[in-house]
């Protein structure tokens, strides 16, 4: 394997450049094998939150003696909850994969609140216990249905995406209230070919109920709901998700809308996807399938910029409207709701959203090298400014720019891949359109040379033994971690000083600021602001302001 990221240190502002968790608040997209470029299984997530830090998980594989427990603590809160035994031996886990590729991502979508669940296994335990524990996507949902039977489930409604190098399945699971701590569940694989996703509203309406190899589901799915008093109906028309979830317009416009989206980029044109504007909008007419087939393969850059969306090109577009201001700022800050005279209206829920602690594009592929047959691209802050690394199954630990304990989310450090990126989206927000053209230069260039050298590793590595192909990556990895935190803290000092105090300094070329014969600045630009917010000053003052 040649020198990796080999010009990645170069790609900082100059001519390198040039030329080249709320609760309900997380999104997981799926491209089933068949359905992207490289025949990879893929699937994405955004862990949203506005107290999660962003870093790298990990645990090394371990042999535990019998008798051995393990100690199960809270995701969300860090509580400690209890102890379940230990299995013979744990697989090693970096991020949401494990060292054979599985990968497992989720949503939150409450459901019914007399169902939270009252067992042990919270569902940020029940992801990364099972990464330990199972080796394919059909072994995790046996494990995870398995921990939630002997040990109960204590969440809310959840998706889960669960994928291997050959396939994908969704699962949907919620609690049984405080008597019961166990759970009610149904599992679908997306046909290869075609993409999915699930984001804080349960997906899974009516399902085969006698195809053992594509859906399986809990025994007492359909007799709990009408135990329960949410479904009358006959077997075959049980639909899970209006049976435990809550249909409103805060689960379609808020959560479906988000696949949706998705959809409408990737599905060909006569899947008319605005037909289903009904149900996005108001919850009305045809649901959104769970899946559609995209009209060609997609690639893992596909989903890099699909999780940066903010409904552009729709009818939910964030940038052309008035909350949009004079820079065009896809954002909202929270609360996403809010009221004028009386009436209740909400901000739009983008995928791309300014509080995610993290979020990966995973792609899991038998044809390439045991060491990378699954490949995390990894990225921490907002999805939209991010640049996403490459992690590899075999990842030994985490670099330190993604470590834990460097840095939280009270404690700066600009050594840290979180901070830096915060250091770069939060001076954006307030001028987007003005910086982003900025960072998208730096952005794209750094994940150009990586998207390069994972391919050129692929090769490479192809007869190399695991353990020395192990290192190697880890190097990748290490190298482009650093390269890219001390790239944005560049950029993030870059920004400050071209866009300080609303102008905008001239430059020669990106980085090299313009100065006159005798060594001072130049004149900056003054930027300004759009026509809509001039527009609006007028509607609003009529003639305040008027001089002529």
């Amino acid at each position: 394997m040649k020198n990796p990221v080999r010009t990645l240190k170069y790609v900082l502002l100059g001519a390198a450049v040039a030329c080249g968790a709320d609760a309900l608040a997380c999104t997981s997209l799926i491209a089933a094998r068949g359905a992207t470029a490289d025949g990879s299984t893929m699937i994405t997530y955004a862990a949203d939150s506005h107290t999660l830090y962003g870093e790298l998980y990990h645990q090394p594989a371990a042999d535990h003696a019998p008798g051995t427990m393990r100690a199960v603590y809270d995701w969300d809160s860090g509580a400690y909850r209890g102890e379940i035994p230990e299995v013979a031996h744990t697989y090693a886990t970096i991020g949401n994969m494990n060292e054979h590729g599985l990968t497992i991502a989720e949503s939150t979508w409450g459901g019914r609140p007399e169902l939270e669940g009252s067992g042990l296994i919270d569902y940020g335990s029940l992801i990364y216990i099972t990464l330990q524990r199972a080796r394919t996507a059909r072994e995790a949902i046996d494990v995870m249905t398995g921990l939630v039977r002997d040990y109960g489930y204590g969440s809310e409604g959840e998706s889960f995406s669960v994928a291997d190098a050959d396939e994908v399945w969704i699962m949907e699971l919620i609690g049984k209230g405080k008597t019961d701590p166990g759970a009610v569940w149904v599992a679908r694989r997306v046909p290869d070919g075609y993409i999915s996703g699930h984001a804080n509203h349960a997906r899974i309406h009516t399902f085969p109920q006698n195809e053992k190899e594509t859906t399986i589901y809990s025994p007492d799915v359909i007799d709990f709901a009408r135990k329960q008093g949410y479904y009358k109906g006959k077997d075959k028309d049980f639909d899970f998700s209006r049976a435990y979830a809550i249909t409103d317009v805060g689960a379609t416009r808020g959560c479906d809308a988000r696949v949706w989206s998705y959809f409408r980029r990737f599905a060909p044109a006569d899947a008319a996807m605005d037909s289903y504007l009904p149900w996005i909008m108001r919850g009305e007419g045809e649901v959104l399938p769970l899946w559609v087939k995209p009209e060609k393969p997609v690639s893992a850059n596909d989903l890099k910029w699909m999780m940066r969306d903010h409904f552009e090109g729709t009818p939910l577009d964030m940038a052309t409207d008035i909350g949009a201001g004079p820079f065009d700022v896809p954002y909202r800050w929270r609360p996403m709701t809010f009221e004028v005279d009386s009436a209740t209206y909400t901000h739009e829920r983008a995928i791309a959203t300014q509080q995610t602690g993290f979020s990966f594009v995973a792609s899991m592929n038998a044809a390439r090298p045991q060491a990378m047959r699954g490949i995390l691209w990894f990225g921490v802050d907002d999805a939209n400014t991010c640049v996403y690394i490459p992690v590899f199954n075999s990842t030994p630990e985490p670099p330190r720019e993604l470590a834990h304990g460097n840095g939280d989310m009270l404690t700066l450090s600009w050594d840290a891949m979180f901070w830096v990126n915060n250091y770069v989206a939060n001076q954006a927000y307030n001028r987007y359109s003005q910086m982003i053209p900025d960072i998208r230069r730096v952005q794209q260039a750094y994940e150009s040379l990586l998207e390069q050298d994972v391919d050129a590793a692929c090769d490479e590595l192809r007869d190399v033994p695991y353990a020395e192909a192990q290192t190697r990556l880890a190097g990748f990895t290490g190298m482009a971690s650093a390269a890219v935190t001390k790239g944005y803290r560049d950029l993030g000092d870059y920004l400050l000083v071209k866009y300080l105090d609303g102008n905008i300094k001239k430059e020669t070329t990106p980085g090299h600021f313009e100065r006159t014969a005798t060594g001072m600045p130049v004149q900056p630009v003054f930027g300004g602001y759009n026509e809509r917010y001039f527009r609006s000053i007028v509607r609003e003052t009529g003639d305040r302001y008027r001089i002529d």
